[in-house]
């Protein structure tokens, strides 16, 4: 069974989104470089939600490749859901999504899509492993996330950070409450514009 990562681009002071769900400059870095994300996979991974080309530094091109492609299933909140319509039935990378949310899927949106809408994050952990086989299943962070690692579900915390601080807003790790203990960074490439990290969960 593959591993569980929970995932976001960051501001320094650990924001995903300001208070209005805006991410500001954090998703800059994907169109600041030269290197395109394709590198031989599907064509989704060229592609944001505006159909701007994913365009990074060599260093993060080999890093998010590399990681995209291990993923088997997301799973997401409904709000970031909503936000960006499921992104239309094409995640970016991994071939479900999992959805948690108390309301069920929109009557008629895109049937041809796996995705799964379920209201209980074990629950939606359980079925996204399922789908996923032997890849990685990758949770978004914020409230979610928060809650998915809480539960002692999560075995690595994969952050992009970027320089900025928001000062207020939406918090990668949510709500979370009390101390939850990780081990030294195994993964540190700086790219441009963005320090990837990666941490496993200390059992």
């Amino acid at each position: 069974m593959g591993a569980v990562i929970m995932h976001n681009v960051m501001s320094v002071d650990g924001f995903i989104a300001d208070a209005n769900d805006e991410v500001g400059p954090l998703h800059d870095w994907y169109f600041n470089g030269d290197d395109p994300i394709v590198g031989g996979v599907d064509e989704r991974y060229d592609h944001s939600g505006s159909g701007s080309p994913f365009k990074v530094s060599s260093a993060s091109a080999e890093y998010v490749r590399s990681t995209w492609r291990t993923i088997g299933a997301i799973v997401m909140g409904r709000t970031l859901f909503d936000l960006v319509n499921g992104w239309e039935g094409r995640p970016p990378a991994g071939d479900h999504v999992v959805v948690v949310s108390h309301r069920p899927k929109p009557e008629g949106w895109h049937p041809e899509a796996s995705y799964h809408f379920v209201d209980d994050v074990r629950a939606a952990v359980d079925k996204a492993r399922a789908l996923a086989g032997d890849r990685t299943v990758a949770v978004n962070a914020g409230e979610v996330g928060a809650q998915i690692l809480a539960a002692g579900l999560v075995d690595e915390v994969a952050i992009d950070v970027v320089p900025v601080v928001f000062g207020s807003g939406k918090r990668y790790f949510g709500a979370i409450d009390g101390q939850h203990l990780l081990e030294d960074p195994h993964v540190v490439i700086q790219g441009e514009g963005v320090l990837h990290l990666r941490f496993r969960v200390r059992r």
